[in-house]
């Protein structure tokens, strides 16, 4: 027999709305995203726990809730949560001013915040979850070539707001 739907939302519960959080940029919302998906999940558990993988399965439901989200007013207003997504170094090797580290993590949810669901998701899945175009694309229902172009419209996108942001910087 395998994990009962209880052990499995303890053990992977912070797991999956760090997930959450990252996807949306909104802790509250991804809460509710991740609410809605347990809730789901909990009446479906029998099939979802004999998969080969009940938290694949259950990450995806947190990716196509995300992506199917009614309150679409809030993904064009993702505010800035705090959590890095990578450790930033001094590359000169000095102190580490804490921060200096939640400016540049503001920055980055900020520029986040302008993508479109599906090219922020395909960074998420890409950056943070570490899987190849193939896999992208197999979560998303699309081509491995639409996953490259979402990727490369997020990132010149990603890029153009991080020059406009330093030429603004340079102007003050």
């Amino acid at each position: 027999m395998g994990v009962t739907f209880e052990e499995f939302a303890m053990a992977r519960l912070q797991s999956l709305l760090r997930y959450a959080v990252v996807l949306t940029g909104d802790r509250e919302l991804a809460q509710d995203v991740v609410q809605e998906v347990l809730a789901r999940a909990h009446s479906k558990w029998r099939r979802i726990g004999q998969s080969d993988s009940p938290e694949a399965y259950v990450r995806r439901m947190v990716l196509n809730e995300y992506l199917s989200w009614r309150r679409s007013w809030q993904f064009r207003h993702v505010h800035a949560v705090g959590e890095k997504l990578v450790d930033l170094d001094d590359a000169r090797g000095g102190v580490v001013d804490h921060a200096d580290g939640v400016v540049e993590a503001d920055a980055l949810w900020a520029r986040l915040s302008t993508l479109g669901r599906k090219q922020r998701a395909v960074l998420v899945l890409r950056y943070y979850e570490q899987l190849d175009d193939d896999q992208i694309a197999d979560l998303l229902g699309c081509a491995p070539a639409t996953v490259r172009s979402h990727a490369s419209r997020a990132l010149k996108t990603l890029r153009l707001s991080e020059r406009e942001r330093i030429h603004a910087e340079e102007k003050s």
